[in-house]
């Protein structure tokens, strides 16, 4: 993969864009081609190449167009749908330095990638190009990718900031979202990038969020993500996402791609006639740019090695795949077995997602022929059509290979006309003529193994009937190695799924909320997505978030919870340990999910917050330790405007998936921070004063203060106090009858003691400086 000599960038860059002409500033703030920058020879600055990325590089051989179909071979990994799987940031970091290697190679100087967007409906089309429906491992598994890629010179773009969770009507929908649901879910995983893995570019989505387009969101580019998590890097627009150049400038969006046609200059020429910017925006900006192009002028020029690429995609396919269920140990399959091998995605499979991601693969490894060679004896049915078009003789071929057979492999899954980016899916089921084969197989031969070729979730319902079924998702170019690796033990999977699997559409979170109407789609099922929400209403899944079985067993013991001070505040240190009960060696995933106090807002019955994945040898124990920060357990505040973690007890649960909890404990906590004050006031109502802690004692000393009297001191004050204090929850259990009324209000009904002095000296008790013992801190 040589490098085009265009692409040299030896050349010095000028770090001060006041050395500039505006000509040339306004030209560098929009692409040239479809995938490259300005260049402005005079002044040394090179274009900047950028390309698709997220499990492959897709250079086009024309510049000048999308080039799907038409790009330069590259090593296909595997989708981000399979590779979250594996739980394993460490894995996350070879496929990304591996990604750079063949990025620098080609001359790119921007990977497009990785997918952020949450997984909000199993219905998107693009959920293969995403890591989860969790912030948290999304964020963690993102990070370590975005770090490994930049650590050879090549920039990361995340993407699509923010709130892009449905390929219909993505140019134009307007997300409404809370501020709460946004800060905890929407934009964790993105802020988790960016403060730990300091991207050097990140991309703006196409859609409304409230109402104004994300390329042209200054709450969004600029308040949240430069001012509150200090990105320093370049914001690119998603290819056609701007409609309002100078707007888009203005909220802090750097370079809009691909060429415009001139549209987007002469939209930057009018803002600046008209002072809507001014030329330090655009300074800004050129800055940017020119340092985005010095940080990727000398990357790491390692020869990239096909073959070992190759390998590594087998590897990190085997090692994310998930076993979802093996009644009677089925798996592995003995090589010794006369196997019959059914359905014609095994022939020509389904690796990777359709769309701008498509990478054109260095080889393909078909999973027939690896299986072929690795049995002594491999007979093959087509079983369906991957048209859709149903055809009973191939359905009967299948019946006769399948009764023939000591065991059979059946390939089931979505053809790419089903599931791609540009268009959701109508519902979660896999085509009718590939189920009504696997039916005839089954009653042919129940010694069955399905293979699921998907990009996100399908419905299971005829899992019941099979004893065993490997999630493969979309395993990339490696993909036939990889199957045969699992399927025969010589891997033993690991992989957990990073989403949960529903019986129904209907009982998703986002059913009654997606895909919206009149251009605007509500996230009314707020915080409560993916497993939170089948938790929260006590709801089966088919196979819930974080599970996937192994060849061999664990065990889990000596959970010990307690906190302690560090550098960074208090924490709370979790302690277990893991030994591998099997008899064989393999990896298990230690997932750790905290349930926070009941408080005002609504709360998940528990959230992933950390996690780890040990690999042992039978019989072998690792001790596991988890130290979190109470900032890690913090909700966003959006009446106070931050993140808080409330005082009282927070449980502690275990396990091998978000419902096999193997340990759990729980620890009271004082919470994070100063008391939030400024946000009460006598529009707030009693239930909130009473929620609020410093609310709490302001009106307790009130109820003190009007049952011993207030001129009483000295010995007879502590009596007044115990007395107060019992005065102060008969007061409480009284006025907690009437939660919903503004405090303001209780002055106006008879007999209240409250009198318009008295609300004035609540609300200055509050808001001002408190005197005191105040909240206690201990644990």
């Amino acid at each position: 993969m040589p490098m085009p000599a265009s692409d040299n960038p030896s050349a010095s860059m000028p770090r001060d864009a006041g050395s500039l002409t505006l000509p040339h500033k306004l030209s560098l703030l929009s692409g040239a081609s479809f995938w490259r920058t300005a260049a402005i020879a005079p002044a040394g600055i090179r274009p900047l190449v950028l390309s698709d990325g997220p499990h492959g590089i897709r250079r086009p051989h024309n510049e000048d167009e999308p080039g799907l179909g038409n790009s330069i071979e590259a090593t296909c990994f595997p989708a981000e749908c399979l590779t979250a799987c594996s739980w394993d940031p460490e894995l996350l970091a070879q496929l990304g330095a591996a990604t750079a290697r063949e990025a620098a190679a080609a001359g790119v100087d921007v990977v497009l990638g990785p997918g952020l967007n949450i997984k909000r409906t199993p219905l998107c089309g693009r959920n293969f190009e995403y890591f989860s429906e969790d912030p948290l491992l999304a964020g963690e598994l993102g990070a370590a990718w975005v770090r490994a890629v930049q650590a050879q010179g090549v920039a990361a773009c995340p993407k699509h900031f923010a709130a892009n969770n449905q390929e219909a009507d993505r140019m134009r929908i307007d997300a409404s979202v809370d501020d709460r649901t946004l800060r905890e879910i929407y934009l964790k995983a993105f802020e988790t990038v960016v403060r730990s893995a300091r991207p050097w570019s990140l991309m703006a989505a196409y859609n409304k969020i409230n109402g104004i387009h994300a390329a042209e969101n200054p709450w969004l580019l600029d308040t949240v993500l430069r001012g509150d998590w200090g990105f320093d890097g370049v914001v690119v627009s998603d290819w056609g996402a701007v409609t309002d150049r100078a707007a888009a400038l203005d909220a802090g969006l750097d370079l809009e791609m691909p060429a415009s046609n001139g549209l987007g200059l002469a939209e930057l020429e009018a803002g600046l006639d008209a002072g809507t910017i001014n030329r330090d925006m655009v300074d800004a900006s050129v800055a940017r740019l020119l340092q985005l192009a010095a940080r990727t002028a000398s990357p790491a020029r390692e020869p990239v090695d096909p073959e070992a690429h190759h390998r590594l995609a087998r590897d990190a396919a085997a090692r994310s795949m998930v076993l979802l269920k093996n009644q009677g140990g089925i798996l592995p399959l003995s090589p010794k077995l006369r196997l019959a091998v059914v359905g014609e995605l095994a022939r020509t499979p389904r690796f990777q997602g359709a769309g701008s991601s498509q990478v054109n693969p260095t080889r393909i490894s078909v999973p027939l022929d690896v299986l072929a060679e690795g049995f002594t004896a491999v007979s093959f049915a087509a079983g369906y059509r991957l048209d859709g078009e149903s055809e009973e003789a191939l359905v009967s071929e299948a019946e006769t290979a399948a009764a023939a057979a000591d065991a059979v492999l059946f390939f089931l899954g979505l053809p790419e006309e089903k599931e791609s980016e540009g268009f959701d899916r109508p519902d979660l089921t896999l085509p009718a003529d590939q189920l009504q084969s696997l039916a005839a197989v089954l009653a042919a031969n129940p010694w069955t193994v399905v293979v699921l070729f998907n990009g996100g979730a399908v419905e299971t319902s005829w899992a019941s009937d099979v004893p065993a079924v490997l999630e493969a998702w979309l395993p990339g170019q490696a993909c036939g190695e990889a199957l045969a690796d699992v399927l025969t033990g010589a891997v033993n999977p690991s992989g957990k799924l990073a989403e949960t699997f529903p019986h129904r559409i209907e009982d998703t979170p986002a059913f009654g909320n997606y895909p919206g109407e009149s251009g605007t789609v509500r996230y009314g099922e707020g915080i409560f997505v993916g497993y939170r929400w089948y938790d929260a209403r006590r709801m089966e899944p088919a196979f819930p978030f974080g599970h996937g079985l192994s060849y061999t067993s664990f065990g889990y013991s000596g959970l010990a919870l307690k906190t302690a001070e560090s550098d960074e505040g208090q924490m709370v240190s979790v302690r277990l340990t893991v030994r591998n009960t099997g008899s064989c060696a393999g990896a298990e995933v230690i997932q750790l999910y905290v349930g926070a106090p009941g408080g005002t807002a609504p709360a998940a019955p528990r959230e992933l917050r950390a996690f780890r994945k040990v690999y042992l040898e039978p019989d072998a124990t690792a001790d596991v330790a988890f130290d979190l920060p109470l900032a890690a357990l913090a909700r966003f505040d959006p009446a106070a405007h931050r993140w808080t973690a409330d005082p009282g007890g927070y449980r502690i649960d275990v396990g091998s998936s978000s419902r096999d909890i193997r340990l759990s404990g729980s620890l009271e906590l004082p919470g994070t921070g100063a008391e939030p004050t400024g946000q009460l006031s006598l529009d707030s109502t009693i239930a909130e004063w009473l929620a609020n802690p410093r609310g709490q004692r302001v009106l307790g000393a009130l109820a003190a203060e009007a049952a011993g009297g207030a001129g009483e001191t000295g010995a007879a004050e502590t009596g007044a106090a115990e007395t107060g204090a019992g005065e102060a929850g008969g007061l409480a259990g009284a006025l907690s009858l009437m939660g919903s009324l503004p405090l303001r209000r209780l002055a106006r009904f008879p007999g209240s003691p409250l009198t318009p002095s008295i609300l004035a000296g609540l609300e200055q008790a509050v808001r001002g400086p408190e005197t005191g013992q105040g909240a206690s801190t201990d644990a």
